[in-house]
Order: structure tokens, then C-alpha cells, then sequence
């Protein structure tokens, strides 16, 4: 699902790897040039140290906000509302977990072991995307979740999945067809919701209102507070800024929430007909920094479920690992 609002380096962790600067001009021009003539990076290619960092980063955030993210939609699978929805968030999260693994793959060819982002994940060192540290109160949540936080990370894939990293965007490429399934599943029950019983209207109405504030921070702060955007774009790490991705989420998601005779929680938000640029009230960035920081109201309670499975999964590992185990192969 989920990949959005990432947290790149600050310049203080930046001086941790080769500056750009100090790497050999011949290979930078080359690695460059073949960016420029919209080449793919392969694992095996030269690359500058800053960008395996920062794709390290991005990628690994991204797999960890897949199996984090998972885990408010996982708890509604015994509650949500009849078979059908049951089958489909199932389907949903087991969809979301192999998305994970999918990109911890692609993770791993650029040096960092599965283990070690793991680690990182449970220890706090590694991020995943704000939005999975607020809670799924009810199955109206769950279906703002499905609709509009997919929706969000679909405009965020697709754009990326024509990035400069191949094994990256070979992994987003399969991402989003999967992803456009969950977000037709996400649709289809947030209008059922909507034109629904006036208790059902009404519940979706309060989980919009609870919601619209962490879908404002899903791309992250805006362009002027990122310094990082003009050179991860000049490398295709990223494939738009933060603000060209919200307003591509704003101009096509608004109006959908809109004809629903739904209403959003900001009396300034608005599309300005000169610039064609949707305005709105600051989302408040100084929350959205709070809860990178673990103070949000999920961080303990998303990592504390997290490292519980990966202490109870630990002998499952360790038995598919073990060489002198022997494997039986069914005939039929």
C-alpha cells in the first residue's frame, strides 16, 4: 500500500557518507548521464554513496510502512461487516505483507541485510509513514484507510516506479497493479458507507474528519521545508516534490469526497481558479514532526505488536534455516 511522506537525512546524518563532491568525476558524470538518458541503475552499477543511502532509506521505509501499515486493517478482519468485506481485507492484508518482503528484497541488493532493517524498524532507527501511528477506531476507518490513504500512495508508486533505480521500480510496477484492486475495494466500501444508513454517513463523516489531517502529512512537509529535493530528484529518487504529489492527490480525491455530499474538515480548502493550485490551512507540520519523533498516538503500541511477532516467528526462521532439517515432498 504504503509508501509516502519519506524522511530523508538531515544534513547532520548526511555527512556520514562520501560527499558527492569527493566522488570520482568520471564515474559521477557517466552514472549521470546514463540518469539523464533515462537508463535504469542496476545493484551491480557504480553509484555515489549518497544515493545508495538515500535509497536505502526510501525503499526500507517503504517496506516497513507495508508490514506496519498492515496491522490497523489486520484487527478489523474478524469484525468487518459481512463475508465479502472480511475476504477482501484479508485478501488486502496479506496482499500488503507481501509487498513488505517484496521490498526488502530490493532493499537488500543495495547492500543493507533484511535483518538489519528489521532490527532498525524495532529499535526506533528506522521510519515508516506517519499515518499508520493513528488508530482505526471504527470500520469506517478502516474505509477512509482503504480509499483515500491507497489512493495517496498510488499517486506516490506510480510516479516513483519511473524512478532511476531498477530494482526499485520493477517492485513498484507490480506494487500498483496489486494496489489498484485494494483501492477499488477501498472505494467501493467507503461509498457504501456514504450513502448508507444517516448512522453509517455519520460515522464515516467523523472517521474523514479524524483522518484528513494525517492524509495531509502522507506526502510529507511542504517543498520549501525539504532541502534535500533538488538533487534526489536530479537522480530520480524521487519523481515529484511533495507538493506536486499532493496537489495531483487533492485535485483527484477532493472531488470524489465531495459528490458525496461529504464534507472535509478545512473552510480553506478551495482550488484557486487563476492558478489552478488547491489552497488549504496549514496541516499543523509541527504534529507531523512529533510523530516521527515516536510521539504519535500508535508508535509504541505498532512496533510493541511488531517486535511480538518477530519474537514468535523467531523458531519458524530458525527451523527453515536449520541445514539437517529434511523435507518431505508430497506425491499428490
Amino acid at each position: 500500500m504504503y509508501g509516502g511522506g519519506y524522511i530523508f537525512q538531515d544534513d547532520k546524518e548526511k555527512l556520514k557518507v562520501q560527499p558527492v563532491e569527493e566522488e570520482d568525476p568520471k564515474l559521477l558524470d557517466a552514472f549521470e548521464a546514463k540518469i539523464d538518458a533515462d537508463e535504469k541503475i542496476e545493484p551491480r552499477d557504480w553509484m555515489p554513496a549518497q544515493y545508495r543511502k538515500q535509497l536505502i532509506r526510501m525503499i526500507e521505509q517503504h517496506a516497513h510502512s507495508e508490514i506496519i501499515g498492515s496491522l490497523p486493517e489486520g484487527t478489523w478482519i474478524t469484525r468487518a461487516p459481512g463475508f465479502r468485506r472480511k475476504l477482501s481485507i484479508m485478501a488486502k492484508v496479506q496482499d500488503e505483507i507481501g509487498h513488505g518482503q517484496l521490498l526488502y528484497s530490493a532493499a537488500e541488493t543495495l547492500g543493507k541485510p533484511r535483518e538489519e532493517m528489521i532490527n532498525d524498524l524495532l529499535t526506533g532507527k528506522s521510519k515508516y509513514s506517519n499515518v499508520f501511528n493513528y488508530p482505526a477506531e471504527t470500520w469506517a476507518d478502516v474505509t477512509v484507510i482503504g480509499f483515500l490513504i491507497d489512493a495517496a500512495a498510488i499517486v506516490n508508486q506510480v510516479i516513483n516506479s519511473k524512478g532511476s533505480y531498477g530494482p526499485y521500480c520493477r517492485a513498484l510496477e507490480r506494487i500498483c497493479y496489486e494496489e489498484s484492486f485494494h483501492l477499488k475495494q477501498g472505494h467501493d466500501a467507503f461509498v457504501a458507507l456514504a450513502t448508507g444508513t444517516e448512522n453509517q454517513r455519520q460515522m464515516l463523516q467523523d472517521a474523514l474528519n479524524r483522518w484528513w489531517k494525517p492524509i495531509m502529512h502522507f506526502f510529507g512537509p511542504p517543498d520549501k521545508m525539504s532541502v534535500h529535493t533538488e538533487k534526489l530528484m536530479r537522480w530520480k529518487v524521487k519523481m515529484a516534490t511533495n507538493d506536486d504529489m499532493r496537489q495531483q492527490f487533492l485535485n483527484t480525491y477532493v472531488p470524489r469526497v465531495w459528490e458525496l455530499g461529504l464534507t472535509l474538515p478545512d473552510q480553506n480548502l478551495k482550488k484557486n481558479p487563476d492558478s489552478g493550485e488547491w489552497e488549504f490551512s496549514d496541516p499543523d507540520w509541527d504534529e507531523f514532526y512529533e510523530v516521527i519523533k515516536g510521539n504519535g498516538p500508535c508508535n509504541h503500541e505498532r512496533l510493541a505488536v511488531r517486535s511480538w511477532a518477530e519474537e514468535h516467528g523467531r523458531w519458524v526462521r530458525k527451523a527453515l534455516l536449520d541445514p539437517q532439517e529434511k523435507y518431505v515432498v508430497p506425491f499428490a
